[in-house]
C-alpha cells in the first residue's frame, strides 16, 4: 500500500543505490562483483563506461564475471564461459547468428534475441561506485538464477 492509500504494483519496486567500490579499483580491474539488496552483480568498466548486470547467465546460470568481453556487430557483449553466450552490456540482450537457409550465399547476421539479462544503474558520485537494481517490471530470464540457491559471492557469516 502506498502512503496515500493505493495499491502498490507488486512487481514493481523503488531500489535505492548501493555503494560498491571505488572508481579507481574498477578501473583497474575492469570488473567487479557485489551483492545489492540480497541480488548479486557483476560490474563491468569497458572503453570508458560502466555496466552492470545480473552475475549469472540467463541460460544455464553461468558465471559472467569470469567471461570475456568481445564486440559482435559493433556492440560490446559479455560472453559466458560455459556457453558462449553472448549478451550486450548495454541492454542485456542476448545474441545468435543467422543465416537464411534458402540462400547458401548468404552471410550470417547477428540478431537478437530480445533482453534476456537483467541490467542495473551504475552511477559515480565522488570517486564511489554506486548500482541501483532494475524497478522494470518485466520478467527477465536471469531473474530465475539471481534468488536462491545460485549464489556465487560467499557471504561472510
Amino acid at each position: 500500500m502506498n502512503p496515500d492509500g493505493s495499491a502498490q504494483d507488486p512487481e514493481k519496486r523503488e531500489y535505492s543505490s548501493v555503494c560498491v567500490g571505488r572508481e579507481d579499483d574498477i578501473k583497474k580491474s575492469e570488473r567487479m562483483t557485489a551483492v545489492v539488496h540480497d541480488r548479486e552483480v557483476v560490474i563491468f568498466y569497458h572503453k570508458g563506461e560502466y555496466h552492470a548486470m545480473d552475475i549469472r547467465c540467463y541460460h544455464s546460470g553461468g558465471p559472467l564475471h569470469l567471461g570475456d568481453i568481445e564486440d559482435f556487430d559493433g556492440r560490446p557483449c559479455i560472453v559466458c564461459p560455459w556457453h558462449k553466450y553472448k549478451i550486450t552490456l548495454a541492454t542485456g540482450e542476448g545474441l545468435y547468428q543467422s543465416i537464411n537457409p534458402k540462400d547458401p550465399s548468404a552471410k550470417p547476421k547477428w540478431c537478437s534475441k530480445g533482453v534476456k539479462q537483467r541490467i542495473h544503474t551504475v552511477t559515480v558520485d565522488n570517486g564511489n561506485i554506486y548500482v541501483t537494481l532494475s524497478s522494470e517490471p518485466f520478467k527477465c530470464d536471469s531473474d530465475f538464477y539471481a534468488t536462491g540457491d545460485f549464489k556465487v559471492i560467499k557471504s561472510s557469516s
